[in-house]
């Protein structure tokens, strides 16, 4: 007949992520019948989910059941000869849970039960500074790791800036309860000034983080903010000045591409005008001269008179002389005879132009 007896044992194992840990499970059943003999491991997640680890069946090993523990579970010795226990590599905490091993031959059945505990050190926690550093203020140092098993504790201290000896916290300091990894520095002065060090510890071990607190003085402060006003104002001005400078320069340049050219070798030159003398300055000289002219002469030199007042009248546009080329050949300006109308008592007005050469007329 078959015989059955079954052997039972519970222990709980707990190690520290990336270590090696290696899970026991022994028998006696490697002896009943060689070619029967079955190994199995199973991680029971959850009540209802559990998963293969590593197996041992028709004389084959299987050992890639699962992508989360794929090349890190192996049997540790002689399996057969009846040391079935489980070796892990590289702990995560994925793989922390209830282990069953289950060993089956010939009718006859043998397992362990095993928990397992992977407990994961605090991550290198982060430092920083809360508040003014300013004599007077209040500065808050904080402290914490981003990963790790729960629960971690966190303590703050003060380091020797040449031995970097352990000190403890200014006088002054207190620590936030409900926050551990808050230290509060009231009233700051100049001895608040150093080094200051965040130890996050728990059971799988510590990791810590330093940080440099520089107490300043409130004038140096003033000066500090004074001086860099007036760089920026001095930046500010200097690029101004520059670009002022840069205008004015292009403005130049531009009357300068933009404005007429007063002498050019086509302008025309007016011809002289001849202003009417008045009435009175006319009969003055009539009278002293004592000449009389016939009313017939009169006539005509008062006819030419006001001919030559139109020409020179300002609103109207003058007649100018252009040489010009017509056919080959240049058109020249009528000639006046000045002997008629200096006898009809006209006056010669020059009238200055901008030309290439003055006419006279």
């Amino acid at each position: 007949s078959c015989s059955v007896w079954l052997s039972e044992a519970q222990t709980e194992f707990k190690r520290v992520a990336e270590e090696n840990v290696t899970l026991p499970c022994h028998h006696r059943l490697g002896l009943l019948e060689q070619g029967s003999l079955d190994i199995e491991w199973l991680l029971h997640i959850s009540e209802t989910v559990q998963k293969a680890v590593i197996t041992y069946s028709g004389g084959r090993v299987y050992d890639n059941l699962n992508e989360e523990q794929k090349g890190r579970v192996s049997f540790t010795s002689n399996f057969l000869a009846g040391d079935a226990s489980l070796q892990i590599i590289s702990l995560q905490s994925s793989d922390a849970g209830k282990y069953i091993c289950k060993v089956k031959n010939a009718g006859q059945y043998e397992w362990a039960r095993i928990t397992l505990k992977v407990v994961e050190k605090p991550s290198k926690p982060k430092c920083w500074l809360e508040g003014e550093l300013l004599e007077g203020k209040e500065l808050s140092l904080q402290c914490r790791s981003t990963s790790g098993t729960a629960p971690i504790s966190y303590r703050w201290q003060r380091l020797n800036e040449e031995d970097e000896r352990a000190e403890p916290l200014p006088p002054t300091s207190r620590v936030n309860i409900s926050n551990p990894g808050q230290v509060l520095l009231k009233n700051l002065t100049q001895m608040s000034t150093g080094l200051y060090q965040c130890i996050a510890t728990n059971e799988a071990g510590q990791e810590s983080c330093v940080v440099q607190v520089t107490v300043q003085h409130a004038q140096n402060i003033g000066m500090i903010a004074g001086s860099v006003c007036g760089v920026v104002v001095g930046l500010s001005l200097l690029f101004l000045v520059v670009r002022l400078t840069i205008r004015r320069k292009e403005k130049k340049r531009y009357e300068e591409e933009e404005a007429p050219n007063e002498i050019r070798e086509d302008a025309e030159a007016p011809k002289a005008h001849l202003v009417k003398p008045s009435s009175s300055s006319s009969g003055s000289r009539s009278s002293r001269s004592g000449s009389s002219s016939t009313r017939s002469t009169a006539n005509s030199a008062s006819r030419s008179q006001r001919t030559l007042s139109t020409e020179a009248t300002p609103h109207l546009t003058p007649p100018q002389y252009s040489q010009r080329e017509t056919e080959g050949k240049e058109i020249e300006p009528k000639k006046v005879d000045y002997t008629n109308l200096m006898k009809m008592g006209a006056t010669l007005v020059m009238v200055p132009a901008q030309s290439r050469a003055f006419q006279t007329v």
